[in-house]
């Protein structure tokens, strides 16, 4: 599993290891955020005797080499990438190595050692421009808004081209809005909760007017243990709007709770959670953002019988009961 240091790599990992499955974690712990938190996420693995830790870079070649021949996986997960958005607009060669070289290299290396499935983690920003809601799998996205989202559809294609040419199955993850306990410092709702504890203003985009698809991390994990479970089978559609590759054992699923929430009322989850009121600096559009995400989660729900169903005010609650746990602010 790569990735395993990061918020959803780190929860898939404690679930893996909580059934009893060997996991071999990779990452390199840039100090893109927290490292602190990194480490503290890792600390709870390292507690199973069948968990191995590599601190090594995706883009690095030869470190891969070696971790592949050691442990001989029979699934990968790949779940590291240099994340964000607004971070891409400043550092996009940050995003090239990590996400296109990175990713060549695990989408390689599962193909030379023939693993049963590679699953791979993209994102709802894939969707760019696309104003048909909700988001299909089957949907074109050809119009990417950012090198972050640029760097994940390029990843897709490599892995469709691999999985035709090597019969590698592969399933593809397209995620909205990930948030909960041992989230990223970066995204929103940590920020926002950080903020409100210590009294500061929160940004608000575009005054708020922004809806997003947010999925609770305990649903996303769930989502992800089913897909790992299920590797396409080229021909072998499993509904009618089945993303499976015409040529390809290769599929693209969207992982989303398919209920957009508007971003004012989930301040208002984080507040009633906090029992502070946030004060609001509301500014206009960030470069790179679209006003609104909304997964179709009928395929996943084909898959795997599962939807994810946590409403925000549970996922916020939970979410800042782990805040306070950890950081103390009151």
């Amino acid at each position: 599993m790569t990735g395993a240091a990061g918020f959803i790599g780190a929860e898939l990992a404690h679930r893996l290891l909580s059934e009893g499955h060997d996991v071999t974690g990779v990452d390199c712990y840039t100090p893109y955020y927290d490292v602190k938190l990194k480490h503290d996420r890792v600390a709870r693995l390292t507690e199973f005797e069948k968990f191995v830790m590599q601190d090594e870079r995706v883009d690095d070649d030869a470190a891969m080499t070696r971790i592949f021949k050691e442990c001989e996986p029979e699934i990968v997960v790949h779940l590291a990438a240099q994340a964000g958005v607004r971070y891409s607009l400043d550092h996009p060669r940050e995003y090239i190595d990590a996400n296109v070289i990175g990713s060549f290299n695990v989408i390689d290396l599962a193909r030379q050692h023939q693993v049963k499935h590679l699953v791979m983690a993209s994102t709802s920003s894939a969707y760019g421009a696309n104003q048909k809601f909700p988001f299909e799998e089957t949907d074109p996205a050809p119009h990417p808004l950012t090198i972050y989202a640029a760097t994940k559809l390029a990843s897709e294609l490599v892995a469709h081209s691999h999985s035709h040419l090597y019969r590698t199955p592969t399933t593809m993850l397209r995620f909205f809005s990930v948030y909960g306990p041992w989230g990223r410092p970066d995204m929103a709702f940590f920020l926002f909760t950080d903020k409100i504890f210590r009294g500061e203003p929160i940004d608000v985009y575009n005054h708020g007017d922004l809806l997003r698809d947010f999925t609770y991390i305990d649903d996303l994990v769930e989502s992800i243990r089913r897909l790992m479970d299920v590797p396409p089978r080229a021909g072998e559609p499993a509904s009618r709007n089945d993303s499976l590759s015409p040529v390809a054992p290769y599929r693209l699923v969207n992982i989303g709770n398919a209920t957009p929430v508007r971003l004012l009322d989930y301040i208002i989850a984080i507040e009633d959670a906090i029992g502070r009121k946030s004060i609001k600096n509301m500014i206009g559009m960030q470069p790179g953002d679209v006003k609104q995400t909304y997964a179709d989660a009928s395929l996943l729900k084909s898959l795997t019988g599962y939807t994810p169903t946590t409403d925000v005010r549970t996922g916020i609650a939970a979410f800042v009961d782990w805040y306070r746990a950890y950081y103390k602010p009151d």
